[in-house]
């Protein structure tokens, strides 16, 4: 057991179970105490608002787990030293160097602190990002290698280098997935129905429709392998065609697969979570109803934790729900689309009645 009981009231817990009533307790559980300062006195370069130059990161800022102490160790870290090395050299103080919601987890992670503070301790869940689709291990270094070099944290020319070639890859590769097209029925021919789009791809009249092989590959269950494949018989039964002296088309490196694949996947996925985040925020202003029911069975998408801040707070802006901690981004978005729906039923039924009179 866990928890900050005496050990006696520990006892007493575990001997109200039933066959445990005679149990001895050979080490006791305990929780561990410890003071924070409120995020919400940090700027985003985790430096204090009243103390210029105080840099906090860690527990302190009441956060729990090594992860997420490390994270904000990078931040201040980063930032208190491009300030002290500014002021060395006798220099203006230096850009802040920030990382947004839509950059890192770790931007996250500081927005949430310092903007919604903590009642409890702090753990980064992916949960808690609305960008988390476009937020992978596979694009970690496209998203932040080229800002870390702009802020002067990475100065290694051959890191930069890697770089600089695994984003040309990239591009060429997906460059060369939807430039590559076959009628949807020599797809289906190759690849096979359930694979390439089922029984829809023989459809009559489908027989002039043209697909790529980057729309190919943003089905469900295509792989990049399998469509590369696809590619790559194509062009070596055009070569024996022509009989021509021209290489084989290479598969994508093993460096870049992932990301290449995720990238073409996720496309239209990343594409809807933008318009949902943009539509929210455009409408932060507008009303939530007083009368709207915080429900598990009317929102099944939500956590008890979230129904429970919700019906204790009771927004009345969706700029409010916003800055309660807890609630996700991807939870006000549903929120959102959820009374936007209740609208439309309240002004139908205002119709119909008024038509009835």
């Amino acid at each position: 057991m866990s928890g900050p009981y005496p050990e006696e009231i520990q006892q007493k817990i575990f001997r109200s179970m039933k066959g445990l009533e005679k149990v001895e307790i050979f080490r006791p559980g305990y929780d561990v105490e410890y003071d924070f300062v409120n995020p919400q006195v940090l700027t985003h370069t985790l430096e204090t608002k009243s103390i210029a130059g105080l840099y906090l990161a860690g527990q302190i800022c009441g956060t729990t787990g090594y992860e997420e102490a490390g994270a904000q160790g990078i931040i201040a870290g980063a930032n208190a030293g491009r300030a002290a090395g500014a002021a060395y050299r006798g220099e203006n103080a230096p850009i802040p160097f920030v990382l947004g919601r839509d950059e890192a987890y770790i931007g996250v992670l500081i927005d949430d602190l310092v903007t919604k503070g903590a009642t409890e301790p702090y753990r980064m869940f992916t949960s808690r990002a609305e960008y988390r689709i476009s937020l992978r291990a596979d694009n970690a270094d496209l998203r932040l290698t080229r800002k870390g070099a702009e802020y002067g944290l990475v100065t290694d020319p051959e890191r930069l280098a890697a770089l600089d070639m695994r984003e040309t890859l990239i591009t060429d590769n997906v460059e060369r997935l939807r430039t590559f097209k076959l009628f949807v029925t020599d797809w289906a021919k190759r690849g096979g129905n359930d694979l390439m789009g089922g029984a829809a791809a023989n459809r009559p009249g489908r027989e002039g429709h043209k697909k790529s092989a980057e729309e190919i590959l943003g089905m469900p269950n295509v792989s990049l392998k399998d469509v590369e494949q696809i590619m790559a018989d194509v062009f070596e039964e055009e070569k024996e065609a022509t009989e021509s002296e021209i290489d084989s088309l290479d598969p994508t490196p093993s460096s870049v697969y992932d990301t290449v694949e995720a990238s073409v996947k996720y496309k239209s996925y990343v594409v809807r979570q933008e318009k949902d985040i943009e539509s929210w925020r455009k409408a932060q202003g507008a009303k939530i109803p007083p009368t709207i029911i915080y429900d598990h069975a009317i929102m099944p998408t939500f956590s008890k934790e979230e129904i429970e801040k919700l019906n204790r707070f009771r927004p009345s802006t969706f700029a409010e729900a916003s800055q309660i901690s807890g609630l996700t981004p991807q939870s006000i978005v549903y929120l959102y689309h959820h009374v936007m729906r209740l609208n439309k039923e309240s002004r139908q039924k205002s119709r119909e009645a008024e038509a009835a009179r």
